[in-house]
């Protein structure tokens, strides 16, 4: 059995679920690899940590510092070595990087530097066609990718974004012919539910509660919707630490459940799910919300709009425009069969599309030419 090392900002830290890198250590595992996931998180009594599993999944943390929103970021000294040491030890057939401008990304630097070939793996090209909501994250995210970032990229053997990137941005940062499209894509058949009737209509936010998120707009653009229709349920799942003001402000209309792991139960009964993030890239909790037959509502950004056709398999909507999400729920609260047609069209394009059986021959393609 054939071994990938995969690098990793998080594993799954309260405060930082790295979805992609958990889904993606599945997929591989379906599909008949062994996975070494080296990453940053909280660690008790020491600076490293190692979490063997399964047979075919071993964990390794490295303690890091947090720097909590609108930053979002984790420093941890020694990861690179830590890593170098891990190769040494393991001997992978495949690297593997998951995101760009974490931490963690610099580790391709050194690796090339002694010779080895890095799948580098990203979602969002941030301080490029991703951005913090705040002035001082912006300028230092957009710094920060055209130096190190972009180093980082061109030290990569093989580049592959999760959806496409405009050819332009790729041929100007000279990575246009390493580089391909493949998804993480998801387990459809894990997410299939049956719809049953009932009288209160749910709709639900999943993610963090990060000022990248938008979870602003959703509660100031929907609370008002209760008046109007008292059937109405709104929930917010995902993590928040305790005191979190938006908590504060509408927990009176809105249901926060908090870090949830039983997230498809949660979307069997959501009839509307929402996305209103400022900057996306391909979100796991959309594809969960599709697969489950949801009709989704989502902002311009990102991989939202490669995911979600307009009018055809969900809305979209200017990222801030909070009038035209509250518009488009409102018109899926009134149009019943509207709701329906959308989920069911949205069902079939991940299963067409972003379906595991689809998806992993991609990357089995993709680790045979490495």
């Amino acid at each position: 059995m054939k071994t990938i090392l995969l690098i990793s900002p998080y594993w799954k830290e309260d405060h930082r679920w790295m979805v992609s890198t958990v889904k993606l250590a599945e997929l591989w595992q379906r599909i008949g690899y062994k996975v070494v996931v080296v990453c940053m998180g909280e660690v008790e009594n020491g600076k490293r940590k190692e979490e063997r599993v399964s047979d075919t999944l071993t964990v390794h943390r490295v303690q890091d510092v947090f720097l909590k929103d609108p930053w979002n970021y984790g420093i941890a000294f020694g990861f690179t070595g830590y890593v170098r040491r891990l190769i040494r030890e393991i001997q992978p057939d495949y690297i593997v990087c998951n995101k760009i401008l974490f931490w963690t990304s610099f580790s391709v630097i050194a690796l090339r530097l002694t010779g080895h070939k890095v799948i580098l793996l990203t979602d969002a090209f941030v301080g490029m066609n991703w951005w913090p909501r705040s002035f001082l994250p912006k300028v230092a995210a957009a710094i920060y990718a055209w130096t190190a970032g972009w180093l980082i990229m061109l030290c990569s053997h093989t580049f592959v974004t999760f959806f496409p990137q405009p050819p332009s941005l790729l041929k100007k940062l000279l990575i246009y012919k390493k580089t391909q499209v493949i998804p993480t894509g998801i387990d459809s058949e894990k997410m299939k539910v049956e719809r049953g009737k009932r009288k209160e209509v749910t709709v639900s936010y999943v993610g963090r509660l990060e000022s990248i998120k938008g979870v602003d707009d959703f509660l100031a653009a929907l609370t008002p919707l209760k008046a109007e229709y008292p059937d109405i349920k709104l929930q917010v799942v995902g993590f928040y630490k305790e005191g979190h003001p938006l908590v504060e402000q509408y927990q009176r209309d809105v249901s926060f459940t908090g870090l949830r792991d039983d997230i498809p139960e949660i979307l069997s009964k959501t009839d509307i799910f929402v996305m209103p993030s400022y900057s996306e890239g391909l979100s796991n909790a959309i594809m969960e919300a599709m697969s489950s037959g949801c009709a989704c509502v989502v902002s311009e950004v990102g991989g939202n709009v490669y995911l979600v056709k307009n009018g055809v398999s969900g809305f979209t909507y200017p990222a801030g425009d909070r009038e035209a999400l509250a518009a488009h729920v409102r018109r899926l609260l009134d149009d019943p069969a509207k709701r329906k047609a959308l989920g069911a069209a949205a069902r079939k394009r991940i299963e067409e599309e972003f379906s595991w059986d689809i998806v992993g021959k991609k990357y089995k393609t993709l680790f045979e030419s490495v």
